[in-house]
């Protein structure tokens, strides 16, 4: 278990930090980017999860959404410790997070109705979090593509981020469904 004694180091002030390994890169890297990245997708995810609190019919999903969160966290460990420097107790996640997500995606969307148009981000305000989470998501995923270019991954971060976007796009769908708010849709050229 992580214990956290005291929250600043002074370490970071001159723009290098240290992985879990004991290697000092600069706050710009990549690395650090990337689970920089999984970090603020984890925070935009606790703003719909603390919006969920208490509506009984998205506690299941809220549910997920804890799960999801600490799945990121495991995202965010694998990324802070390079492969060599692994234990076998460091938190990472796996083929089987993603297979996860991919039933709850499938499960959620059983009950939407086909889309016709690409939609707005909006439906709720618990919707319009999720959009805004598959946003940092899909960052997120780009700055993964940009450290597997210079650096070896697991391969299973690219494919987690890429699953993750879809199941919050239809998370969000579901959301509004439940909640009783229309979906808009794009109206190409439509200004009014």
């Amino acid at each position: 278990m992580v214990r956290i004694t005291k929250v600043y180091t002074k370490t970071g002030d001159k723009g290098m930090t240290t992985l879990a390994g004991g290697q000092k890169v600069s706050k710009s890297s990549a690395r650090i980017e990337a689970y920089g990245g999984v970090d603020e997708l984890n925070a935009s995810l606790g703003l719909a999860c603390e919006e969920m609190r208490g509506v009984e019919y998205l506690s299941e999903l809220r549910t997920s959404i804890l799960r999801i969160q600490n799945e990121l966290f495991d995202l965010g460990s694998q990324l802070a410790v390079l492969p060599e420097d692994r234990r076998e107790d460091t938190p990472v996640i796996g083929q089987v997070d993603i297979d996860r997500l991919e039933d709850e995606i499938d499960g959620m969307n059983e009950d939407l109705p086909a889309l016709k148009s690409f939609i707005l981000p909006s439906g709720g305000k618990i919707s319009a979090y999720l959009h805004a989470a598959r946003t940092v998501c899909r960052r997120v995923e780009r700055g993964l593509v940009v450290l597997s270019e210079t650096e070896t991954l697991d391969g299973v971060e690219i494919p987690y981020m890429n699953r993750l976007s879809d199941w919050l796009f239809v998370g969000s769908r579901f959301v509004s469904k439940r909640l009783g708010m229309e979906e808009n849709l794009w109206k190409p050229g439509e200004r009014e």
